[in-house]
This record gives structure tokens, sequence and C-alpha cells, in this order.
């Protein structure tokens, strides 16, 4: 991994991104987006064969033909582009990255801004899981919160995932692993 180096020892031991039905869902806006100029343009269309004086009020051709709307379309749809290219690429590079001795969260914000943390699993205080709502119920995806001890408590909070209680319990596997002494 280019993000973070291994500790001498150090294994990962599972790298894991939001499910993909979260990511499907968040592009689904920018599809929908996308086809509204097109029932825009149907609907001045059929506006113009009903009242001709209606694309004259508007410029002239609202047809596809126009040089000028195709441009205006092109525009607006890579501007469309760009955020559904954005938002791939914050489902591509957001991971946990679990190893036999700490957890490292790796969040993309934009194109050209990431953000890395991690912390000890022997810190790790509490784990809690949610899985809320219909279609993270029947997709198996939820959200999953770490949190940790001493003074500067801060915590882990990772939406979306998949398992999450699966990930929970291999978290506390790990932790067991790093205390052998404590295992009953």
């Amino acid at each position: 991994m280019e993000e973070f180096t291994l500790e001498p020892g150090e294994t990962i031991t599972l790298a894991v991104r939001k499910h993909w039905v979260v990511f499907l869902l968040e592009l689904l806006p920018f599809f929908l987006i996308a086809l509204v100029p097109l029932f825009i343009l149907s609907f001045a269309g059929g506006l113009t064969t009903v009242n001709p004086s209606f694309a004259v009020q508007f410029g002239g051709d609202l047809t596809l033909g126009n040089p000028y709307l195709r441009l205006g379309l092109g525009l607006f749809w890579l501007i469309i582009w760009t955020g559904a290219f954005n938002t791939f690429t914050r489902y591509y590079l957001d991971q946990w990255v679990i190893t036999t001795t700490r957890i490292v969260d790796i969040h993309q914000y934009g194109f050209f801004d990431r953000h890395v943390s991690s912390f000890l699993l022997n810190h790790v205080q509490d784990i809690t899981t949610d899985v809320n709502g219909v279609f993270p119920t029947m997709f198996g995806y939820g959200t999953l919160r770490v949190e940790t001890a001493g003074d500067a408590s801060q915590h882990f909070l990772m939406t979306g995932i998949p398992n999450p209680e699966q990930i929970r319990d291999l978290i506390l596997r790990e932790i067991a692993a790093l205390h052998p002494s404590t295992n009953v």
C-alpha cells in the first residue's frame, strides 16, 4: 500500500470498501439528472408542434440540430460526468484496512484530497454496528463505529460497509490475538 507502510511482522487481514449497492445509490442522482434535459427537449419539441410561436420566443430551434443547444447539453453532461466520476473515485479509494496490529482509515474527500489515519488495536474500547433500513437489511450493509480509549479518544466511522457484524468479529479476534493470555 502506498498510503501507509506496514510495520515489521504486521500483515493485512482485510481491506474493505463501501458496499456496491451504496455506490449505485450514490450514482443514481447523476443518472437521473443527466436524463432531465432529454425530457425537457422532448417536452419543448411537443410544444413547438402545438404552438410554433413558442420556439421563436426561446430563440428558434429547440432540437438537437441547434449547435448552441448541443454545446450547452454537452457542457451540462460533462459537469454531471465529473460529479459521477468523483463519486466513483471516492468509492474506489475510500477504504478501511484492518491489519494484525491496527486499523487504517483511508478517506478520499475529492480528486486531490486524501486523509489517512490509523490507531492501534490495543486502544480499541468499543465497537458498534448498525444496520438500519430495508436496503441495508436486504443487501447486508451497515455502519461500523470503532472508539478508542485514552485522553485523546477518537472514533472511526465507516458507513455502508458490507457485513459489518463479520468485520466487527474480525476486529475482536485480532484484538484477542494481541492479548493471548486473556483468551479463555
